[in-house]
């Protein structure tokens, strides 16, 4: 995998401006909020949902046999850009202890409203693993 920055353009903070990944096993994971194995949410605030949200994501990709090296894209919804904002440190340190320095190709939307009450933000994810031998 190999983040691409034309020639020229300086580095983005946080992400990647695109992926390119060799042919493997693709794996897609679906919207991830941040309640536990049970659908229960142990916070409304946006830090403890990014961080369980995030753990999701990682657990049903480590399903397929894959870790957070493997993701070459996510996408997050979020309902509170004030939160979110106000948040941007805490949300650095839990990604980096989650994912370490890996930053996929990224997109943050903000939205009216998430399914799942009281869901801040929902990440999903796509993922190239080696193929199977």
């Amino acid at each position: 995998m190999r983040a691409l920055l034309p020639e020229g353009w300086a580095p983005p903070i946080g992400y990647a401006n695109g992926i390119e990944a060799d042919a493997g096993r693709i794996v897609f994971v679906a919207g991830q909020v941040g309640w536990d194995a049970q659908q229960r949410f142990a916070s409304e605030d946006i830090a403890p949902q990014f961080d369980q949200a995030l753990a999701n994501v990682l657990a049903v990709l480590a399903e397929a046999g894959g870790g957070p090296q493997h993701i070459c894209r996510m996408t997050a919804y979020c309902c509170d850009k004030p939160a979110y904002l106000a948040a941007r440190a805490q949300l650095g340190a839990i990604w980096k202890r989650h994912m370490g320095r890996h930053y996929p190709a990224m997109s943050m939307i903000f939205v009216s409203d998430l399914l799942d009450h009281p869901a801040k933000i929902e990440l999903e994810a796509t993922a190239v693993l080696p193929a199977r031998a």
